[in-house]
């Protein structure tokens, strides 16, 4: 905070150094407003030390660059024609920058790299300010803000310039909110004013292709690419203008503290936490796919570590590909001493030395990401029973339903106090005592939890975007229905008569009945048909086709999964239609080392359609995917409720989602259709149902050609909707 600070009231060359003011604020602010007099000699060396780590903790800047009112800006806007008064700023600026590159050095080139990453991410906005009467507004001065709203304001004779801040004998005057806020307060006003529209004195000119220039000429690289070269600047720089010891102890201390890796956090996320608290540090957060459930937790234990000084978390999922992107968002958020158990060959030593060492100083920062088929194995159940401290780590259990599974349920780590469950839908299905031993660990019950954030709500809150959904009927031939048929009556002997559910020993016959609805001989047909017609439209691009495995694994035993042959041949089918039909496409299948390529690709429109297989209920997100196409879908709610999240990430150029859904029905649609027809066609409608009460042409899918098989094979098609937005209803209603 800026609080913490001892700020001087002046800083002069040879005494307390400007340098110190700006590195020493930058660190400590989330938003800096800066009034230059010149752009073309910016302070670029003295900003670079603190820049990137200002960066790292979210902060966001406006600049306002001064200029010299030419006679040609004067006689153009005079005759009304401002667009070439801007055009002409533009290119005087471009030119200076130009001109600077000729005695660029390594922190020069950080300081437009910085520029350039805040701009290209929109959080950097600079505009020009002329002159009305044809002089120079000549302001230098600027307002920091830290994230609880204090304010420090400085001005001063003294340019920003490398030679100004580090060579001249300019001074540098600051002002804080906490000891003069009327003054910085006025600086602050004054700054609004010259930022929101012209006024008597200055003319507000927007300069976009300085922002555009800047974007072009220094790609902007990530966070810790630009924390890096900070770190190898500063101790290549600091010999010649050396900072005072402290500082460079806060700025190593900053470097590896965690931090929020967004300029703030969403209402979500602070009433998750809220609840969690209130809750005990025990709970369930019920959120929708694609609405932030790992930025969430993260932020619970970055809060969990300001209170108490330290964390230590074990973070649990289902699949290897999930490890990697939650090892990937802790890093996000600069936790240090991450261990993985699928990235870390040494990572049972790691464990082991940690589990010693916990004996004499039992709060030493530590986060372990594995997956629930390790968790329950015994290096992992080891640490668990052995280390110091366990008391004070943080559980956090991604698609939490696994945590109710035979195998992990037998080691619930009791001795973890803060728990957080995570999924989209917490339920067991068909498995209700699993449920309750999940919803009595996390001290979470449904329907609300802890903390529940809806669908609904994630869309009407402009996370997730707006989508049309399409129900596409398809009917089995009459081969494939009298094969169904046969596979339905051989599962009756493999009936529970104590549940009703099928035993264990059911799983071939029925995945073997699956995959007759999976292969349904007339989806081809119906999705070539409808390809050829977005092809006529041109709307063939981010297209996404997914072809789902008819084997569902169970990740609490086992965290990754080979597709099965047949699995396979079935996506070969789809990839020769599209290969004879000449579409651009892609095969993205699971595991796939080049996947990144791939969307890349895909998201440049190179790669008109992905088809895919099984990447959806991995945790990999398409967000430029406008036009969803789901050949098939199982029973499971939780497969196409996280499938259906996945599409609706917004993106640029993304305004709504597209949704057709292969809805399998029996080949003949009529009254006395037998109990199987209509078991067969409820367990698609309670799909349909599900994706039509939040899609925008929700009408258009109740009365259309739904209704009609609704009512031929009597069917209550309300009253199961009726059910299906019960879920959707705010809590006391």
């Amino acid at each position: 905070m800026l609080t913490d600070c001892h700020f001087k009231y002046d800083y002069y060359s040879g005494n307390h150094e400007p340098k110190e003011f700006f590195t020493e604020a930058l660190i400590e602010s989330k938003s800096f407003d800066l009034g230059l007099g010149f752009f073309s000699s910016s302070a670029i060396n003295s900003l670079a030390n603190g820049f990137a780590l200002f960066i790292a903790q979210g902060g966001k800047m406006r600049v306002i660059i001064n200029d010299i009112l030419t006679n040609e800006d004067k006689q153009a806007i005079s005759q009304g024609q401002k667009e070439e008064v801007e055009d002409a700023l533009c290119k005087r600026i471009i030119s200076d920058i130009e001109k600077m590159k000729d005695t660029f050095s390594r922190s020069n080139e950080l300081f437009f790299r910085c520029f350039s990453y805040l701009v290209s991410i929109g959080r950097m906005e600079f505009v020009a300010t002329l002159s009305s009467k044809g002089g120079m507004t000549h302001d230098k001065y600027g307002i920091f803000t830290d994230e609880l709203g204090n304010k420090v304001a400085f001005i001063g004779s003294v340019n920003f310039t490398r030679t100004a801040l580090e060579q001249n004998a300019e001074c540098l005057t600051t002002f804080t909110s906490w000891e003069d806020a009327s003054r910085v307060e006025n600086y602050q006003k004054k700054f609004d004013e010259c930022w929101s529209e012209d006024n008597v004195h200055l003319i507000r000119i927007p300069i976009e292709k300085v922002k555009t220039y800047i974007t072009d000429n220094y790609p902007s690289r990530d966070v810790q690419q630009l924390l890096d070269e900070s770190i190898s600047l500063r101790e290549s720089t600091l010999k010649e203008h050396p900072l005072p010891s402290y500082l460079i102890e806060k700025l190593e201390r900053k470097e590896v503290e965690p931090r929020f890796p967004f300029p703030k956090e969403r209402e979500i996320q602070i009433k998750a936490n809220d609840a969690w608290k209130k809750n005990g540090r025990k709970g369930i957060f019920a959120m929708a796919t694609g609405s932030g459930k790992t930025v969430t937790a993260l932020n619970c234990l970055l809060h969990f570590y300001k209170e108490f000084g330290y964390y230590k978390a074990l973070i649990v999922v289902p699949t290897r590909a999930l490890a990697l992107q939650w090892e990937s968002e802790v890093k996000n958020f600069n936790f240090q001493n991450v261990i993985s158990t699928h990235t870390d060959k040494d990572w049972k030593e790691t464990l082991s030395r940690y589990s010693t060492r916990s004996l004499l100083k039992p709060n030493r920062n530590i986060i372990i990401v594995t997956t629930y088929a390790t968790f329950i194995r015994k290096h992992i159940q080891d640490f668990v029973s052995n280390t110091n401290g366990m008391d004070s780590f943080v559980l956090i259990a991604d698609e939490v339903h696994n945590m109710g599974a035979a195998g992990p349920i037998k080691h619930l780590p009791k001795r973890i106090e803060n728990r957080i469950g995570l999924s989209a839908t917490p339920e067991r299905v068909y498995d209700e005592g699993g449920s309750k031993e999940v919803y009595a660990f996390f001290n979470s019950y449904p329907p609300y939890y802890t903390y529940r954030f809806t669908m609904k709500e994630a869309i009407d809150s402009k996370i997730l975007c707006p989508y049309e959904y399409y129900p596409v009927f398809v009917n089995l031939t009459r081969e494939e229905m009298y094969q169904y048929n046969v596979k339905t009556e051989q599962l009756r002997k493999f009936i529970d008569p104590e549940t009703g559910k099928y035993k264990k020993e059911a799983e071939m016959l029925l995945m073997a009945r699956k995959r007759i609805v999976h292969k349904a001989a007339m989806k081809k047909q119906k999705v070539a048909s409808l390809l050829d017609e977005r092809k006529a439209q041109g709307k063939l691009n981010y297209t996404f086709v997914f072809v789902p495995e008819g084997y569902e694994p169970d990740y609490a035993e086992i965290d990754d999964a080979d597709i099965d042959p047949e699995d396979i041949h079935i996506i070969d089918e789809y990839s020769q239609m599209f290969k004879s039909r000449k579409y651009s496409y892609h095969q993205y299948i699971s595991g796939l080392d080049d996947a990144p390529s791939i969307l890349d690709a895909f998201e440049r429109g190179d790669i008109q359609i992905l088809l895919s297989m099984k990447c959806l209920d991995e945790g990999v997100d398409i967000p430029r995917a406008q036009y969803a196409i789901f050949i098939s879908s199982t029973g499971n709610p939780r497969q196409f409720i996280q499938r259906r999240g996945r599409v609706l990430r917004t993106c640029k150029g993304k305004d709504k989602a597209y949704i057709w859904d292969m809805i399998v029905v029996p080949p003949d649609i009529v009254k006395s259709a037998s109990q199987t027809d209509i078991n067969l066609f409820t367990g698609e409608l309670r799909r349909v149902l599900n994706f039509a009460a939040l899609a925008d042409n929700k009408m258009e899918i109740l009365y259309g050609e739904l209704r009609e098989i609704c009512s031929t094979l009597n069917v209550d098609m309300f009253k199961m909707l009726e059910d299906e937005e019960e879920q959707y209803k705010p809590k006391g209603e």
